[in-house]
Formats: C-alpha cells, structure tokens, sequence
C-alpha cells in the first residue's frame, strides 16, 4: 500500500511515516500535488564489496606521477 503526502505532512509526520516504511509500506511525498519523492525500506547491498577485486582491470602509466606539461596546465585555467 502506497501513502500520499504533502511535504508540510511529511515534515510533520515524519517518525510516523518512518514506521509505514519501516513495515514495508512505500510512501510518496509531493509538493503542488507532484510526486517529488519516495521513500521506501531499506536494504543492504547483495554484495560485500571487496577491497582490491579490479587489480587486475586497471593500468597505469609509468609516468602517472609527474608533472603536467605546461599546455594541459593552461587547458584547466581557460
């Protein structure tokens, strides 16, 4: 079941609201009767992200250290 507010409701009712998504209930707010948001229950990501898994994916250049060279410096100044 979807819940319908305004956002003056929505400021109001808040922890309320909170409790109708928190059992599963999505709840759209509006401003001028146009949906603007919505709120729905939260959920974990499926997956754990795991530190180092694009290793193997992405190269740098040996040179990704040195200094820009004077015309890619004035490119970021114009």
């Amino acid at each position: 079941m979807t819940i319908k507010v305004n956002v003056h409701d929505a400021k109001t009712n808040l922890s309320q609201l909170l409790l109708h998504v928190k059992e599963g209930r999505e709840v759209i707010i509006a401003k001028s009767g146009k949906p603007v948001a919505r709120l729905v229950p939260y959920t974990e990501p499926d997956t754990k992200r795991l530190p180092g898994s694009a290793k193997s994916l992405i190269s740098l250049a040996d040179d990704i250290d040195e200094p820009l060279s004077e015309d890619v410096l004035e490119s970021f100044e114009t």
